[in-house]
């Protein structure tokens, strides 16, 4: 019996913001090439570089906390975002110039034709990904989570996730009920046995772990897509000025997050500042969440499409997207890699 995902109001606005932006088209990634290439060249001290983040959890913090925000050689207007879609339509807008998001809002936003580009790309640890149970539940593989109630936020690396862990058992979103939950009302779901299963990320994963006591089913490893992506706006890189900009942030934050990599007492007790959460929670969820910069290699893109085709397959995104459309290599050199 087919099964109905419960669309919540954050899926509803996003679909209609991004219903109204599809009319801006595709752009391919050679079109920034000109003013990337002169990136190196130019001088940013008089940039203001708008970027989208999450309040003491994102890359203003990492950078602090790595002691690399004072290196910064544009200026820096800073926009806080409670979800990543959001973030996406303004980047689309060109109200933000770049920000960072998971494997899954990319996605939809290829699908609504969002003038946008992939132009760096880190990789996680698989742990950073749960699949979770409450402690006393009579569930014990994925099998048995046909019939079953999972809460996952829609569009996020969360629901890939779910998505392969359904495939590879034989099952397919039509075969459970799935709750489009953030992930505070995930978490409540979840302790509140409002629903069997969640699919969720750090730090609310070792959350529900250790505070409340969920049971792991399964991790990210075999399973998902282990990259993250900091896109950015087709506009802010057509400026040669801005692509300067956005070189040099990439390079720091690369920096950043190999240091928070190394460093990942230090970085825990920052992150817990910021949520609140114990120290124990927060140096779990530090461990497990460490991220490297890579270069946006044919693998990685590769790896996106396979994203963008499950969503697909699952009725999620309408039609086909060429994800390699949606990206642009030229900064590849701030992650190690070749421009």
């Amino acid at each position: 019996m087919t099964k109905i995902r419960k669309r919540g109001p954050l899926h509803l606005a996003a679909a209609l913001a991004l219903l109204a932006l599809i009319a801006a088209g595709c752009s391919s990634a050679s079109a920034d090439g000109g003013a990337a290439a002169k990136a190196s060249t130019t001088s940013v001290s008089q940039v203001t570089l708008h970027i989208g983040d999450q309040a003491g959890a994102g890359a203003q913090a990492l950078l602090t906390a790595a002691g690399l925000i004072s290196k910064l050689p544009f200026k820096v207007t800073w926009s806080d975002f409670t979800a990543r879609p959001p973030m996406l339509l303004a980047i689309a807008a060109g109200a933000v110039d770049i920000g960072s998001v998971g494997n899954g809002p990319p996605v939809f936003a290829a699908a609504g034709g969002d003038d946008v580009a992939i132009v760096g790309a880190f990789q996680a640890s698989p742990h950073g990904s749960a699949l979770l149970v409450p402690a006393n539940s009579p569930i014990h593989s994925i099998a048995q989570l046909r019939g079953k109630r999972i809460a996952v936020a829609q569009g996020s690396s969360a629901d890939y996730h779910l998505l392969t862990v359904l495939r590879k058992a034989g099952l397919s979103a039509h075969d459970v009920t799935l709750d489009n939950l953030q992930p505070a009302a995930g978490l409540a779901a979840l302790a509140a046995g409002q629903v069997d299963a969640w699919d969720v990320w750090s730090p609310f994963a070792e959350q529900a772990e250790i505070q409340d006591h969920a049971r792991l089913l399964v991790s990210g490893a075999g399973y998902g897509s282990p990259y993250s992506f900091t896109v950015a706006a087709r506009g802010a890189l057509a400026d040669p000025a801005k692509a300067a900009a956005i070189r040099d942030y990439l390079t720091l934050l690369a920096e950043a997050h190999a240091w928070a990599a190394t460093h990942q007492a230090a970085w825990a007790a920052v992150w817990a500042r910021a949520t609140g959460l114990p120290a124990n929670v927060m140096t779990r969820a530090a461990r497990d969440d460490a991220a490297f910069a890579v270069p946006i290699t044919p693998a990685v893109i590769s790896s996106e499409q396979q994203v963008a085709n499950a969503f697909t397959a699952a009725g999620l995104i309408p039609g086909h997207v060429d994800f390699s459309n949606y990206v642009d290599n030229a900064f590849n050199s701030t992650a190690g890699g070749t421009s």
